[in-house]
């Protein structure tokens, strides 16, 4: 069942079934990990062991089940728990009703594949033809992971874009603007990056300077790299125009074919002086001159060109190639028209600011978000519902534990009157909570490794053992004070709460260093509990994620509106990204 499919009604039924799977559940992701000891977590909502849930949730319950008791013994349950005790007594019909309440489960997904095709099928349909601009590998300028999610997202918007007919994108939460100048530069899109830090769109911009004029080097170098045809000038005179365009600022090379990559070529792109090499990924400015940008070109480049071909002798690649590169010089030519494809702003926006008060030359516009911290993720979509002038809208929100939740029993998370979650009026009715610890446990669903092993694992170990040496030394070990990243420098356990104490400004000379190590000798035994618990929070994970998304898409099919929209937890799992049409 796709979302696009799914009416309010249907939408709202999924919402019950996730919601009374988390009632039963929710207990095990509220867990804090730090008072996991202190308050002996596992015994309070577990009744098999450690051995017996690691190997039920990494089997993944793809094999054939059976019973961890004996069915003479077994109690009658609800997703696992004991309906008298209200603990865990079979990981396996846990780890299976959690797959099957997670968004893939529920059948609400569509693919990253699926929806690209669809919104491709329907603009070749209408005429519009894909425009792209060869400007620059991401990874030149980004980590391997954010180029991923960059492309990956960008590739998304260029064809929401098409679709809708506009070539105009704001970019909510732009931060350093990796993703609005690689719209801006790949796609020839107008982007408006906004950011509530003048920092960051002040570095925005000046990246984006700096990665425009590498980009024009980049592709025009790469371009006539690549090129074996179509030359009109003598090699003297290509010689001649190829130095004037290095030591002025006219185009540097021009021509066009398949990409080249060599030592050469990365010396020849760092030679610009314009290209902070700290901010750019480069260990160093090259200080080589002209020669060395020639040096670095084919010997074909400066060779003369083949005799011109009549278009009817083309072959049908030929005739592609040049075609595409039509649409390349239209869709640069276009960029170049609009000057600063990219303009960073910097201004703290709610539904209820007027976009057009911020964009002058503000059209119809895909309004997108990558990493759409906390409640910048829901402030979007109502963004985007309160504004006309939104045609669509992709969002990827992240850090769900930062949400403010309208009915957080403590009253302290939703301080304004519009609060991240619940969105929807249909949660709101029914004043639906989850809590921040388990909002901390939706954005485990890929840290499934991370959790269950090395470092990480041993980090949660060493606080909550801290934990319980300050509930049995310290009078108050609740202090407003937090320890902080103290592992990263700690050499040992010892060392480990010997910083902590101290960053805690409490008296360090109570414990002997061979006090301290008997905790850790005592609790390390205990470790593998921890591990298995931490374990069924991931397993957790992606339901609460789910409600989430699903609150959100139950608030878009509660408007009047019809909008096209696309929607992703956090971080682009365009797998199992949430697509959909109403």
């Amino acid at each position: 069942m796709k979302p696009s499919s799914c009416s309010l009604t249907e939408i709202q039924q999924q919402i019950d079934e996730v919601i009374r799977f988390l009632s039963i559940t929710l207990n095990i992701a509220n867990a804090h990990t730090v008072e996991f000891y202190t308050h002996d977590v596992w015994k309070r909502f577990v009744a098999v062991s450690p051995e017996d849930v690691l190997s039920a949730v990494g089997s993944g319950n793809d094999q054939q089940r059976e019973p961890q008791h004996r069915r003479s013994e077994q109690p009658s349950t609800t997703f696992g728990f004991c309906n008298d005790t209200k603990r865990l007594v079979d990981t396996q019909e846990l780890v299976q009703a959690a797959k099957e309440h997670s968004l893939p489960g529920l059948g609400l997904c569509m693919s990253r594949e699926n929806l690209l095709q669809g919104l491709r099928d329907t603009r070749s349909e209408s005429g519009t033809p894909e425009e792209t601009v060869a400007a620059f590998e991401p990874d030149e300028f980004m980590t391997s992971k954010k180029s991923h999610e960059v492309q990956s997202m960008s590739e998304v918007v260029a064809c929401l874009a098409q679709h809708c007919g506009v070539n105009q994108v704001i970019d909510v939460g732009s931060g350093k603007g990796y993703l609005s100048s690689f719209l801006s530069l790949q796609y020839a899109l107008r982007v408006y990056g906004i950011d509530s830090s003048s920092t960051n769109t002040h570095g925005a911009q000046e990246r984006n300077r700096k990665l425009k004029k590498f980009s024009k080097a980049y592709q025009k170098h790469t371009k006539a790299a690549r090129t074996q045809a179509e030359a009109t000038h003598s090699p003297q005179e290509e010689l001649i125009e190829k130095k004037t365009g290095l030591n002025g600022d006219e185009d540097v090379l021009s021509g066009n074919g398949p990409r080249i990559r060599s030592q050469e070529e990365e010396r020849v792109l760092t030679s610009s002086s314009d290209i902070n090499p700290a901010v750019e990924g480069h260990s160093e400015q090259n200080p080589e001159t002209d020669e060395l940008f020639l040096s670095a070109l084919s010997v074909d480049v400066i060779q003369p060109a083949s005799p011109r071909v009549p278009p009817s002798q083309l072959s049908a690649e030929e005739r592609e190639r040049r075609k595409r590169e039509n649409l390349e010089r239209k869709a640069q030519s276009r960029a170049d028209s609009t000057g600063a494809v990219f303009s960073p702003l910097t201004s703290y926006v709610t539904a209820e600011t007027e976009l057009r008060d911020l964009i002058n030359e503000l059209e119809d516009a895909v309004m997108v978000g990558l990493h759409t911290c906390g409640d910048l993720a829901p402030s979007t979509l109502r963004m985007f519902v309160a504004k006309p002038e939104l045609a669509a809208v992709c969002s990827v929100g992240c850090c769900y534990h930062l949400l403010s939740e309208e009915f957080d029993p403590a009253g302290q998370e939703c301080l304004q009157s519009v609060c991240g979650f619940p969105l929807s009026q249909y949660l709101r009715d029914q004043s639906c909570f989850c809590g921040r610890n388990a909002r901390m446990s939706a954005c485990l669903a890929l840290e499934r490794v991370a959790l269950g092993q090395g470092i990480q694992m041993e980090s949660l170990f060493y606080r909550a053992v801290l934990h319980v040496i300050l509930r049995d030394h310290y009078s108050s070990y609740k202090s407003e004070k937090r320890v902080g990243n103290v592992y990263s420098k700690a050499k040992s356990f010892v060392d480990y709460v010997r910083r902590a104490l101290r960053r805690l400004e409490l008296d360090e000379s109570k414990l002997s260093d061979s006090d301290i190590q008997d905790y850790h000798n005592t609790y390390r035994v205990r470790m593998d509990e921890m591990h298995a618990f931490n374990m069924l929070k991931v397993t957790l994970a992606p339901c609460i994620e789910g409600l989430i998304l699903l609150d959100r898409l139950c608030y878009l099919k509660e408007q009047p509106c019809s909008k096209l929209l696309t929607c992703s937890g956090s971080r682009p799992k365009w797998k199992r990204m949430v697509g959909w049409m109403t």
